[in-house]
């Protein structure tokens, strides 16, 4: 959690624009990292893998392994001509490509003849502390399934460790039970990423309650904003899932379906974890909040109860402060001109006069209970 010590910074990439361009345009992003491909090729007794960064790479795997099915693994989107090339040897409509490369999707699922196409949305923290936000997307089609990430990160390295191992359907099942595979990788790492935002919510709790100061509001407002960024994410990746289980392309087999239905329990429990944290984040904003305006209040009657005792004080100073004079010019009494003035202990008795007025308004306020609500 050392991360969350510093404030979170969420790396946001520009989208590169072609106003009027034709659809199915390829537009790779200036940022956009090399590719780096990966072939695994596997059936229940063998797997085999390769790795390179051009097209030889792929078309050499899928001769020398003909009765495998093939994850073709491709990290790193910066490349229009391998993009285009891998697209005219796959069969793959040039809109697709678009939304490849077009790395602003949001999770969907599409069907077209051969093939389904569907894109994610991968969230994590980096060491930096900065929250990444960046595109999945999987095309499944015969025996082979190509997946293409935004960065050179292994993400999928849970998926890679159950192939190697050979337990279980993995190796069995099909290209669409590895589309299930790296959707669940996702959906399990937005748990990671939920888990890390609830100790923090927590901490942010607990220092409201210890120490206010203002920066609970900003971390308040911090958090909320990621967790409406993983909600962007889950609401229509439980719609992707709905999609596939319903289904008809023989690429999602009916076994595929049965693991699809536990995916779709996890989305939506990851998004009522979001919508009870920004519950949490909202009610901590408006309790510190309430926090500020109650002490405001509470110095407001500090400076009320203070004014309320010296006015009185300050009336009766001002009355005998005004000097009017006891004789005229000829030496003769004004009887109605502050007689007060000339009595032998009269500082003395303004003094005690002023004590009681001021010791009795306090007394008042402390039967009240005033005193006690400061």
């Amino acid at each position: 959690m050392s991360n969350f010590n510093k404030r979170v910074h969420f790396k946001n990439k520009k989208r590169k624009i072609e106003v009027g361009a034709s659809p199915g345009t390829i537009n790779i992003p200036d940022d956009a990292l090399k590719p780096q491909i990966v072939v695994y090729s596997f059936n229940e007794t063998d797997l085999q893998s390769s790795k390179g960064c051009d097209l030889k790479t792929i078309t050499a795997q899928l001769k020398k392994c003909t009765n495998h099915t093939h994850w073709i693994k491709i990290n790193g989107l910066g490349d229009a001509a391998l993009i285009e090339d891998i697209g005219t040897f796959m069969g793959i409509n040039h809109l697709v490509l678009e939304d490849v490369v077009n790395t602003h999707q949001r999770p969907k699922f599409d069907e077209y003849e051969g093939y389904v196409f569907g894109t994610s949305r991968i969230i994590y923290f980096n060491d930096e502390g900065e929250l990444i936000n960046c595109q999945f997307s999987s095309i499944v089609k015969d025996n082979i399934i190509i997946s293409f990430e935004e960065s050179h990160l292994d993400y999928f390295e849970p998926v890679k460790t159950r192939l190697k191992a050979g337990k279980g359907i993995i190796r069995t099942a099909g290209p669409g039970y590895i589309f299930y595979a790296l959707t669940d990788t996702i959906l399990d790492n937005y748990f990671v990423v939920l888990s890390q935002l609830g100790d923090r919510i927590d901490a942010t709790e607990d220092k409201l309650y210890e120490r206010p100061d203002k920066s609970i509001m900003f971390e308040a407002q911090q958090l909320k904003r990621t967790l409406i960024i993983i909600r962007r994410s889950c609401w229509p990746e439980r719609d992707k899932i709905n999609d596939m289980i319903r289904s008809e392309s023989e690429l999602i087999t009916k076994e595929v379906k049965i693991y699809l239905r536990d995916a779709y329990d996890h989305c939506i429990q990851a998004m009522d974890m979001v919508e009870s944290y920004k519950e949490v984040t909202s009610s901590i904003i408006d309790l510190y909040l309430s926090m500020v305006s109650n002490r405001m209040n509470e110095i407001m009657k500090v400076l009320t109860i203070i004014s309320v005792v010296f006015i009185p004080l300050t009336f009766i100073a001002g009355i005998y402060g005004m000097n009017f004079s006891r004789q005229d010019d000829h030496g003769h009494l004004i009887p109605d001109n502050m007689p007060e003035l000339y009595w032998p202990h009269g500082y003395v008795y303004a003094l005690i006069l002023m004590f009681g007025i001021g010791a009795g308004l306090l007394f008042v306020f402390w039967k009240k209970g005033w005193f006690n609500k400061l």
